[in-house]
């Protein structure tokens, strides 16, 4: 197995990589995640190949008969009126790269920029875009040799799809602009000579066809819906861990308060995760073995345990499982837009036309988008929520103040030590950015480009939003992890359910027990691979879902 050298990345993938063939229609969010974490390999299929060398001879008789095709012999936007002759159309999509190179902000990680790629290849593998199957095998070829363009992640409104970022991309294919290759920032020209290629001079509709969809926002859409996944089953282990850690009632997820009064599939789904994880536990107990005792003839009694757990615990189901119900339609949004052609204009081989529309258009990534950020958004909040009850030895059922070691009053260190009071910290800081982050981006729509594109998507920041706070929730619950197993080991871990105690093993195998205050920034970033690489969900013995 080779195993990548980049910093915080855990995982391993097999040698060759697998072929993922692109056909235009049945790309998946499992495909585009494989390949954005370099587990694939990707090549057009046959069937592909002629659809998209039929639409490039009908665009080619269109040309020669002269007729006005928008962004082919005509300009581009509110310059649509300004037709060109056929002769000049190629130097028209050049140019119109070079005019986009305009973004500003960070580069897109290389996992966006894989994905926007493979995202890309397959609208055009979809054969109604007229581009030559050069173009797409050169696409390809550069995403399998992990040649990747600088993308500054800013500059889309999302309307005429994603033109600026995508810009880049174009541009590396005529090696126009900078590449990451091989560990090293150079001219995207040198790149594709070291690989054996000849920069692509584009023709007709080429450089439209690059720049006009939303597979820039789709990329962040697609892994923040992955990530979400494994934060959903991961926010039911940790819940399990903490109701444990908390001396809680597992009463709060038996299986009639779900399946029959209130079935929410996704609530369902995380109570029955939760309750597997707490079965023969001997810290969680069900009410009937908490309350058993009776009062005896008394006419009061204080109990040492409470009925009901606080709502972090006690309703947690109910806030995982909205995360889970918003993805199953969040995800179908997203196998559709992704084969899509979401290109403008379009050729109709079986009509012997081309059609202008409006595919490019970002409106249904930015609603899941917004949609999905409130959710993961409230998912972070939950998840701080239960940490503070651990940490805090007001709330904790007896822990020590934050989960410090117990030292007795005369040992050296005794108030030297603060344990998980800075991870607490920096955990609420995380989760107000993720709060602060999920406002609605797409009721922001600007007029731009002279009025042409008067009604915006912004689905490109919706994306991007969405995708930074499944960033946030992954180092948040990898703070709540590590604080959870600290605080199941100070109770006594033996006496955690078994699914418990593996999940505690599979940490501590690389996060040791925090004895004295120490650097915890790189136990962070490592819990944080084990949880979006699913090794303590595994470890729980629960598969995504």
């Amino acid at each position: 197995m080779a195993v990548t050298t980049l910093p915080g990345a855990r995982f391993e993938r097999p040698e060759p990589p697998a072929v993922l063939e692109l056909d235009g229609g049945s790309l998946t969010i499992g495909d585009v995640l494989a390949v954005a974490r370099r587990r694939r390999i990707v090549r057009v299929s046959a069937a592909a190949a002629r659809r998209v060398r039929a639409a490039r001879a009908l665009k080619q008789d269109l040309l020669e008969r002269e007729i006005p095709i928008y962004g082919v012999t005509t300009g581009f936007g509110d310059s649509a009126n300004r037709q060109i002759a056929p002769d000049r159309a190629d130097r028209l999509q050049q140019n119109l790269l070079r005019n986009l190179g305009c973004g500003t902000g960070p580069a897109a990680s290389p996992e966006v920029t894989r994905a926007t790629m493979l995202l890309r290849a397959n609208c055009l593998a979809k054969g109604n875009s007229g581009v030559r199957l050069e173009l797409v095998e050169q696409l390809l070829a550069l995403l399998n040799a992990d040649v990747l363009p600088l993308i500054p992640e800013r500059g889309s409104c999302g309307a005429s799809g994603d033109l600026v970022p995508m810009s880049y991309v174009g541009r590396a294919l005529s090696g126009e602009t900078e590449v990451l290759f091989d560990g090293r920032v150079c001219d995207a020209a040198a790149a594709l000579a070291e690989l054996g290629l000849e920069p692509i001079a584009l023709e007709a509709k080429e450089g439209l066809a690059m720049v006009n969809g939303t597979s820039f926002m789709t990329a962040f859409a697609c892994l923040a819906a992955g990530d979400a996944r494994r934060l959903a089953d991961t926010a039911d282990v940790l819940t399990a861990m903490a109701a444990q850690a908390l001396l809680g009632n597992r009463g709060h997820f038996n299986a009639f308060l779900f399946d029959e009064a209130k079935p929410h599939p996704g609530m369902v789904a995380s109570a029955g995760h939760i309750r597997a994880m707490l079965a023969d536990s001997d810290l969680a107990l069900d009410s009937e073995e908490l309350f058993a005792g009776g009062m005896h003839g008394r006419g009061f009694v204080e109990l040492d345990r409470q009925v009901q757990d606080k709502y972090s615990i006690r309703c947690a189901p109910h806030v995982t499982g909205m995360l889970r119900d918003t993805l199953e339609w969040v995800e179908r949004w997203i196998a559709v837009e992704m084969n899509s052609s979401d290109d403008n204009p379009l050729f109709d081989c079986d009509g012997g036309r081309v059609h202008s529309g409006g595919n490019f258009y970002g409106g249904h990534m930015g609603q899941a988008m917004d949609a999905l950020k409130v959710a993961l958004a409230n998912l972070c909040d939950l998840l701080d929520r239960q940490l503070e009850l651990v940490v805090d030895e007001k709330f904790n059922m007896g822990l020590t103040p934050n989960l410090i070691p117990p030292i007795q009053a005369d040992d050296p260190e005794a108030g030297l030590h603060h344990g998980f009071k800075g991870m607490q910290l920096c955990c609420s800081a995380m989760t107000a950015e993720a709060l602060k982050q999920s406002n609605p981006a797409t009721i922001h729509s600007r007029s731009t480009e002279a009025h042409n594109q008067d009604k915006v998507s912004m689905g490109t920041i919706a994306a991007r939003d969405a995708r930074t706070i499944a960033e946030l929730a992954s180092n948040i619950a990898a703070i709540h992890a590590i604080a959870v197993c600290q605080a199941l080991e100070l109770r006594g871990v033996e006496l955690a359910s078994p699914r418990t105690q593996a999940v505690h093993r599979r940490m501590r195998a690389d996060v040791a027990f925090l004895e004295r205050d120490r650097r915890l920034d790189a136990d962070v970033a490592i819990a944080a691979d084990m949880i979006l690489e699913g090794e303590l969900t595994a470890a729980a013995g629960l598969g995504q879902t």
